[in-house]
């Protein structure tokens, strides 16, 4: 039962009903919802600044889990790049020397990404950098493994090939030399026959008779044939691919011709004495990409290993070439 209230009124000197006018309970009304409202909002701000809300507590600890799992994903990536270097050394000094393959250096497997030294440590980067350290990290990492990969199939190619690599590569002497007593001056500096001067001897010098057969010591195809005014007089230039070129002087006569394949041991020509000689004999030079090379350490495939090291004291001989 609603209460009323009543009022004495000193004019008439009598009660009368108190009726509240509809404008003053409005402001009433208002008054109350701004004072509540503004009670709200002090309250929300004092637990919000000293207590935390429900959703910053969520955040918080969402955020300590992310920082729990980038430190076991950080331990995790370095382990994967420890591995992938050790794949990567092994490929060079391992895999790719076995098949005498030229080594792929950093700046290809990584192309344009910095490979990482370190990661910044969780507590001193921002929410953006940890994302972007981690996506850093692993592109470098796909690029890598990408890299690695192809190189892998390089070298299941090189393994495919590798009987053709080894038909392809010198590995007998030029001349028949079974008592080894033909090696007349090796590789190195000697004294040259006509000038009389120490000069560097880019071959070994087989002395044999006039028209002892030459053999070429791999498969591969004549690139020259004859007399080009160099000095080798007759002479024949074999390309060997993989980088291998063989070179066989002053023959008296040259049997292969330019671009005819030949294969090991076929005969190419007979030793003479043309061109800047001083005696019958067969120059034999070896050449790897370019740069001449010693041909001692190409006779593998008809010499044991006392043979070799009997042939090798007879190559080291400070004396005088034959040309």
């Amino acid at each position: 039962m609603k209460k009323i209230k009543y009022y004495y009124n000193t004019n008439t000197l009598r009660y009368e009903k108190l009726e509240t006018p509809f404008r003053v309970k409005l402001l009433r009304i208002f008054g109350f919802l701004a004072a509540a409202l503004v009670t709200a909002a002090l309250i929300s701000y004092v637990a919000f600044q000293f207590i935390g809300s429900p959703r910053e507590k969520i955040l918080a600890q969402q955020n300590t889990a992310m920082k729990e799992n980038y430190k076991e994903l950080e331990e995790e990536l370095k382990s994967m790049e420890k591995q992938m270097k050790e794949l990567e050394k092994r490929d060079n000094d391992v895999y790719r020397a076995i098949f005498e393959a030229n080594p792929i250096p950093d700046s290809a497997r990584a192309k344009e990404l910095e490979e990482k030294l370190e990661i910044a440590t969780v507590e001193r980067i921002k929410d953006n950098q940890l994302v972007s350290s981690i996506t850093s990290t692993l592109n470098n990492l796909r690029s890598r493994i990408a890299a690695q990969r192809k190189s892998y199939n390089e070298v299941d190619d090189l393994v495919k090939n590798k009987e053709k690599l080894l038909a392809h590569t010198p590995a007998i002497q030029p001349v028949s030399n079974k008592d080894l007593n033909r090696v007349a001056s090796g590789f190195g500096y000697r004294v040259d026959p006509v000038y009389k001067t120490t000069k560097f001897h880019a071959g070994l010098d087989f002395s044999a008779p006039q028209g002892t057969p030459i053999y070429a010591t791999a498969d591969g195809t004549i690139s020259i044939a004859g007399n080009t005014g160099d000095g080798y007089g007759n002479h024949v230039i074999v390309s060997h691919g993989y980088g291998y070129e063989t070179l066989y002087g002053h023959m008296v006569r040259v049997k292969a011709r330019r671009g005819q394949a030949i294969k090991r041991g076929e005969v190419i020509g007979w030793v003479g004495s043309t061109g800047k000689s001083t005696g019958p004999h067969c120059h034999y030079e070896v050449h790897k990409y370019g740069t001449k090379i010693n041909p001692i350490y190409f006779f593998f495939n008809d010499l044991s290993p006392e043979q070799f090291d009997l042939l090798l004291k007879k190559a080291a001989a400070s004396n005088q070439s034959l040309d």
